[in-house]
């Protein structure tokens, strides 16, 4: 499941979450959001995409993804739930699958040296995810 972290590159909203304290786990605040509602839309999708890579605003749901975002890349997301991490899986699928250039932009802003990509590839590739 170490491979999970990486999914937040483009959890968009799927794993909205708020830092706690190092000991917590992240908020459960937003894992009721609709993910399919946002990957099926492009408004959706790309207002949050542009967050991320710093060409949009963002709203304050955007704006929590995108400061933990580092977090859960260096703990291996450690303090996220199993519906976040599942979230996470679908969204990452999606956005590999689909978004192609989005999802090299993402890896550009967040792992210019490949560090996580090389880290989590192998578990990548066991759960079928061609990264």
């Amino acid at each position: 499941m170490k491979f999970l972290i990486f999914a937040f590159f483009i959890a968009l909203a799927a794993c909205m979450v708020a830092a706690k304290p190092a000991d917590e786990k992240y908020t459960t605040k937003y894992d009721n959001i609709d993910i399919d509602e946002i990957l099926k839309s492009e408004r959706l999708f790309n207002n949050y995409y542009k967050c991320l890579i710093d060409q949009g605003t963002c709203t304050p749901d955007g704006r929590e993804l995108k400061n933990t975002l580092p977090d859960a890349l260096q703990t291996e997301c450690s303090k996220c739930n199993e519906k976040q991490k599942a979230n996470a899986d679908k969204v990452i699928r999606y956005i590999i699958e689909n978004k192609a250039e989005e999802w090299k932009a993402l890896q550009e802003k967040y792992d210019p040296e490949h560090v996580y990509y090389n880290k989590y590839k192998d578990e990548a590739e066991k759960r079928g995810i061609k990264i």
